[in-house]
């Protein structure tokens, strides 16, 4: 528009912020904030930001009932119109990698990452960050959307902290890494389930240039496979088959390091002896999937279905609770039919 004068002139929007605003307590100013449009812009980026730093440092429970400012009710409806959408697990450089390769052969066209924590992480949150910044540099035909974080202390603790020493009573072994696992792919089932059942991708992979994990091995994952299914969800993981990491690093097609630039485990490794073998086998983690991680994760995602706060020890507690009194049960001898020569006596 032009001034009384002909000349041109601009019109600047400028938002105020007190300190009832979100903005305002992450400012050393005393006063009311006044800035403009596109700084505006730039600030809700930077609240954002502290705001899943702080999530990912204080690790609330964080599952069915996201706050608005994490994901919106339109957010939720927007996503659910969407056709061509995919749940994208953020850890390292696989997720990446998984993402990349399953826009390839799904042709999603939107892109959902959700970081999910588990307790025994460490390293800098700015390295989860930098991953989504990766993905989006990699796929610029892909609508990349903002990065969610999610997670439970609880299902955690019920599926891999709290009965350790039973667990080690009842099977002979333990290892987190397992249970770990399948509450990071089930965690995610029902923000998939709110946004219509919408695949969710990981980065899973049954050998890792030579090392085996054994919450990836072949069994293992089937298993992900099918519990997600047993929820009308589909667990993609397009990168499950490859064992040579210079495939890794072709389909990334940008400089990372394996294991560099992610946050690590403190409990890395913890199944294997001094010489670096795996001491627990395929049938050890089965019999644990089967009798004691199913059952608890499957009790506990109907829970959240349902819309409650499950009691995940509760929960736990139960199932555990007969694995023992199986275990103590006195094994009865089995009574002796009566044969010709008792029936003489």
């Amino acid at each position: 528009m032009k001034d009384t004068e002909g000349q041109k002139s601009s019109i600047q929007i400028f938002f105020i912020f007190n300190e009832s605003h979100p903005w305002y307590k992450y400012s050393n100013v005393k006063q009311p904030l006044r800035c403009k449009a596109n700084e505006w812009k730039i600030g809700m980026t930077i609240i954002r930001k502290n705001q899943l730093a702080a999530v990912f440092r204080d690790k609330p429970e964080m599952v069915n009932r996201l706050p608005e400012w994490i994901l919106s009710g339109p957010q939720i409806e927007s996503y659910q119109r969407m056709e061509d959408l995919a749940i994208v697990e953020i850890a390292g450089r696989d997720s990446v990698a998984a993402a990349v390769r399953a826009v390839a052969e799904s042709a999603y066209g939107n892109l959902l990452p959700v970081y999910v924590y588990t307790g025994t992480e460490h390293g800098s949150w700015e390295s989860v960050e930098e991953a989504v910044n990766r993905l989006t540099r990699r796929l610029p035909e892909t609508l990349i959307h903002p990065l969610l974080v999610i997670g439970s202390p609880g299902f955690w603790r019920a599926l891999n902290g709290r009965y350790a020493a039973e667990l080690i009573n009842v099977f002979g072994h333990y290892t987190p890494c397992t249970g770990c696992h399948l509450y990071l792919h089930a965690i995610r089932l029902p923000l998939s389930r709110t946004l219509g059942n919408v695949p969710i991708i990981a980065g899973e992979r049954k050998s890792h240039g030579g090392s085996i994990k054994i919450n990836q091995i072949s069994e293992v994952l089937d298993f992900y496979v099918r519990f997600t299914a047993s929820f009308g969800i589909r667990l993609d993981l397009p990168l499950a088959e490859i064992t040579d990491d210079s495939i890794i690093e072709a389909i990334l097609n940008i400089p990372w390091k394996r294991d560099k630039d992610q946050l690590g485990c403190v409990l890395s490794g913890n199944y294997k002896n001094v010489s670096g073998d795996c001491c627990i086998n395929a049938t050890d983690v089965t019999r644990f999937f089967n009798r004691f991680a199913e059952p608890v994760a499957n009790a506990v995602i109907h829970e959240y279905l349902e819309n409650r706060l499950p009691d995940h020890d509760g929960i736990a507690a139960r199932v555990m609770d007969q694995l023992v009194r199986e275990k103590d049960a006195p094994i009865l001898s089995t009574p002796r039919k009566s044969g010709m020569a008792d029936r003489k006596r």
